[in-house]
């Protein structure tokens, strides 16, 4: 048990509220950090947050200044944050802020697609070059005792992109025989608040002690995940495929950004799903991902188990 006191950016997210719940039932006093301090916490009422000394204090993570002030006024000591969008630099000064008010460990929800050297990574490959950026600001900052970069990849969450058309019950997609690793936010939450509870100190004798890829249990189709949500709905999910061209205007179409919609697709065709050994969803990248989330978390939570807690999601 610890009484390190730690700051979480983001708790109203699937992720951040699970780092919270974590961290605090391994002994940590939390404090949440909210744009909006008047949100709910999912899977915290307010008598659970009154009891166990959750305090609720103002920040942005795109304002260093407010977290420099968030820090300082608690006291904490240890920090999860997430990517922030809107910032020119990288989330340097934020970093920066961090550090100079007093925050000598952070937790960082970075990215999957992250492989490699971090700062060898184009900025034509967006979604891993904006997180590699922050990894390497929080390398040069805090130095390697100092942080640790968790590397997730296939939310169960991102089956919200197909939630519209899983209500009326027909999926149109390309390459629906693709694999996902499936994984639940709430165990990165949990991988995320033990780490932010033990510190650097969690990975000793690891491979790469600042950087832990995460993959769910176990690899499913874009069609069988289907079937495991309209089991849980309670409803018949036809899915349609579709060409490569039209699966992307779909993805859109349903608010998937469109950098994100292209090489998603992609890489239910080829890329990630390659099954040679070279795709990332395939060989020992992603055994040791998936070994890190029961290593960590404790405990996994299947696709299945997933679908029937949290169907409400979809709306049906």
């Amino acid at each position: 048990m610890t009484s390190t006191k730690t700051i979480i950016f983001g708790p109203t997210g699937h992720v951040g509220s699970a780092t919270a719940r974590t961290a605090h039932q391994l002994g940590a006093k939390v404090v949440l950090a909210m744009r909006d301090v008047e949100k709910p916490i999912p899977g915290l009422n307010s008598y659970q947050e009154n009891s166990g000394g959750f305090i609720r204090v103002q920040a942005d993570l795109t304002k260093p200044e407010t977290v420099r002030a968030a820090v300082s006024a608690t006291g904490a000591k240890h920090a999860f944050i997430y990517i922030a969008h809107g910032t020119t630099d990288h989330m340097r000064q934020t970093i920066e802020a961090l550090k100079a008010s007093g925050i000598v460990f952070v937790v960082f929800l970075s990215s999957f697609g992250v492989q490699g050297d971090a700062r060898s990574i184009p900025p034509t490959d967006i979604i891993a070059y904006v997180h590699a950026q922050v990894e390497n600001n929080l390398e040069d900052v805090f130095g390697t005792d100092g942080y640790i970069a968790l590397r997730p990849a296939f939310f169960n969450t991102n089956a919200l992109w197909w939630a519209s058309m899983i209500r009326e019950g027909e999926v149109r997609a390309a390459y629906p025989d693709g694999k996902f690793d499936w994984i639940s936010p709430g165990d990165i939450g949990s991988v995320a608040g033990s780490l932010l509870v033990k510190g650097i100190q969690a990975t000793e004798g690891a491979e790469e002690r600042n950087v832990i890829p995460l993959c769910g249990p176990k690899l499913v189709s874009l069609r069988d995940a289907m079937a495991i949500f309209g089991k849980a709905l309670g409803k018949d999910i036809k899915v349609t495929e579709v060409d490569e061209d039209e699966g992307v205007k779909i993805m859109i179409q349903n608010g998937v950004p469109d950098f994100v919609a292209g090489p998603l697709v992609k890489s239910l065709g080829t890329g990630d799903n390659s099954e040679d050994g070279s795709g990332r969803f395939y060989g020992d990248a992603y055994k040791k991902a998936s070994a890190n989330l029961r290593k960590y978390a404790g405990q996994v939570t299947s696709l299945e188990e997933w679908a029937e807690a949290n169907k409400e999601i979809f709306d049906v």
